[in-house]
């Protein structure tokens, strides 16, 4: 995109560290730079710290006026791009802090020290490293320091951070499935108290509604707001409503359905109220008068279905039709009798009566197959035999023919 020829770029950069860090540097050589840079900057200690480019040009300026910098408070300058040598050195930097921790976390149990060391940051050049750790009160580390220096011969910050500071260095999975939010996006860490669980309608188990940080999630607060509105509306101090029936208790409500239900003594039911149906009977109460009954409650009307005129091609796989199916194939088996079971013909061997489970409808083609299949082979055979016993009573003649013959002809022999 082309600038019009009298601007000015905005001399102010975001730079972004490890661990979601941020600071504002000032780009005095105007140095051309796109977010996702590697940049060396002015640390405060001396040297140089490598960090990626956040945000430039114009958006920098919305950035300070949200965290409230003023653009005479920025004296921290941008260098230089990133050479290969200064990536090299950084790399090397970065491979040594989780070897540095472990072993300042052993030093700081050997000196007996309440504290747990959670992370650790070395500066771009090799020479500074900051130590992050978390304690309940204070802590004197002042001879940890000194065997980490004679350790490490380094340059030592210590930092002492709070529990959501340390989740969102670290990161993680919340048990929504998604990444943590203070490591992600959020900044601002506001309190999050127990009420904010109440007026929602959730369980006070400290298991369920704290984070990775052991604190209460910061989520509970992002719908606050809907439900302290839908709140107005609801009445106070309703737990009991007389009636000459008995004192219905206050069992659930449900704030934006605007519907409360309350039970009488020794009974299960629960009754849904209106919300101006309590109200009512809550002033009445308050003039001595108790009503009869709580009252029948009137569903409204829902309105048909809106006929579409176009075709949801989109939703005609339905997710439940295979189950549909099955209940459909279930109630069909249970109709059939095992009476109107297919009789086998041919078969001399009877089947047991006790057996009365119904076959299900493939089986009982399969055995009409099987069946009609050895009618035919035994009516085949059946019928060769007699084929063959016709052509033996048809040769029997000959036979006796021929015998009476032979016996004739020896006769007139021996009378010869």
């Amino acid at each position: 995109m082309d600038m019009p020829s009298n601007y000015k770029p905005f001399s102010i950069i975001e730079v972004k560290f490890k661990g979601s860090r941020k600071d504002f540097y000032l780009n005095n050589d105007n140095t051309y730079l796109e977010s996702g840079e590697l940049v060396a900057v002015e640390t405060t200690t001396g040297g140089y710290d490598i960090g990626h480019v956040s945000v430039t040009g114009e958006l920098v300026r919305m950035q300070m006026q949200k965290h409230r910098v003023k653009e005479e408070d920025v004296t921290k300058k941008i260098y230089r791009k990133a050479t290969t040598t200064d990536v090299e050195k950084w790399k090397a930097a970065k491979d040594l802090e989780w070897e540095t921790m472990h072993r300042s976390r052993k030093l700081a149990l050997d000196l007996g020290l309440s504290m747990k060391i959670s992370d650790v940051d070395y500066q771009g050049d090799k020479t500074k490293a900051t130590f992050y750790y978390t304690a309940e009160g204070r802590v004197d580390f002042r001879e940890l320091i000194k065997r980490m220096a004679e350790s490490f011969r380094i340059r030592i910050e210590m930092r002492q951070i709070g529990m959501r500071q340390e989740a969102s260095r670290l990161g993680g999975i919340g048990s929504c499935g998604r990444e943590l939010c203070c490591s992600t996006w959020l900044t601002d860490f506001k309190t999050v108290s127990t009420s904010a669980a109440r007026y929602q309608n959730l369980s006070l188990n400290t298991l369920k509604l704290a984070g990775q940080c052991g604190k209460l999630k910061c989520c509970l607060n992002y719908e606050l707001d809907t439900y302290m509105d839908a709140l107005k509306g609801i009445p106070d101090n309703v737990n009991v409503l007389k009636t000459e029936r008995g004192d219905a208790r206050l069992q659930k409500t449900d704030i934006f359905k605007k519907l409360m239900w309350f039970s009488y003594p020794m009974d299960d039911t629960w009754i849904p109220l209106e919300i101006n149906r309590v109200k009512e009977i809550q002033e009445m109460n308050k003039q001595g008068i108790f009503p009869e009954d709580l009252g029948e409650f009137k569903e409204a009307e829902t309105q048909p279905a809106k006929a579409l005129d176009y075709e949801n091609v989109v939703g005609q796989d339905s997710l439940t039709r295979l189950d549909e199916r099955n209940r459909k194939n279930k109630n069909k088996n249970k109709n059939k009798k095992p009476g109107n079971q297919p009789q086998q013909q041919g078969n001399k061997s009877q089947q047991p009566q006790g057996n009365n489970r119904p076959q299900q409808p493939q089986a009982r083609v399969t055995i009409v197959e099987e069946t009609t299949e050895i009618v035919q082979v035994e009516g085949a055979v059946k019928e060769g035999q007699n084929n063959k016993n016709r052509n033996n009573r048809r040769h029997r003649p000959n036979k006796n023919k021929n015998r009476n013959n032979n016996n004739q002809n020896k006769s007139n022999e021996s009378g010869s």
